[in-house]
């Protein structure tokens, strides 16, 4: 009985980590290989993996069998010292769809859903989470153009992300 108790909530736990907010819709014509490669993180709700990080970045690597290798940098201000994470990869539905599952810590997965792309040159990305507590704008630049800044922060507001809790991310 207890296994099947453990067995229902571990269950439950990976379909509803792995969800995203209704409003969102995975980028389609997603190019993987134009993904890859080192982005900055330029606004992020907050969270306990990444409270009090600055400079924080994402590279991302492919991986043998055909998932992403992902690197998380940030620097602790409080430690004054770099914090690092690796993770993996693989997505949820077809190669072209910009909806991706995200684990730091052995089989549990999180959503990774890239819901606006500059599709011409990839130099900004808006990604959501499982829910709308999760929330970042990267980007290929530590400095990106503020009208790109207004547009990340005007489209989630209005699908439903608290975008008055937003963390603007410090690069030196």
């Amino acid at each position: 009985m207890i296994q099947k108790i453990l067995l229902f909530l571990l269950s439950f736990f990976l379909c509803t980590c792995l969800g995203m907010p209704k409003q969102v819709k995975p980028v389609s014509g997603f190019e993987l290989e134009r993904y890859l490669g080192k982005w900055y993180e330029i606004a992020r709700l907050d969270h306990s993996f990444e409270r009090g990080l600055s400079q924080v970045t994402a590279e991302y690597s492919l991986k043998r069998d055909g998932g992403v290798l992902v690197s998380n940098r940030g620097y602790s201000e409080t430690d004054r010292e770099w914090k690092e994470a690796e993770g993996i990869a693989y997505f949820v539905n077809e190669k072209t769809d910009a909806y991706l599952k995200v684990s730091f810590f052995g089989p549990f997965y999180g959503s990774y859903v890239v819901f606006e792309l500059d599709k011409e040159n990839y130099q900004y990305a808006f990604v959501s989470g499982p829910d709308i507590n999760y929330l970042w704008l990267l980007a290929r630049s530590p400095k990106i153009d503020q009208k790109i800044i207004d547009t990340f922060v005007h489209k989630a507001s209005n699908l439903g992300f608290d975008t008055n809790r937003l963390i603007y991310v410090k690069h030196e």
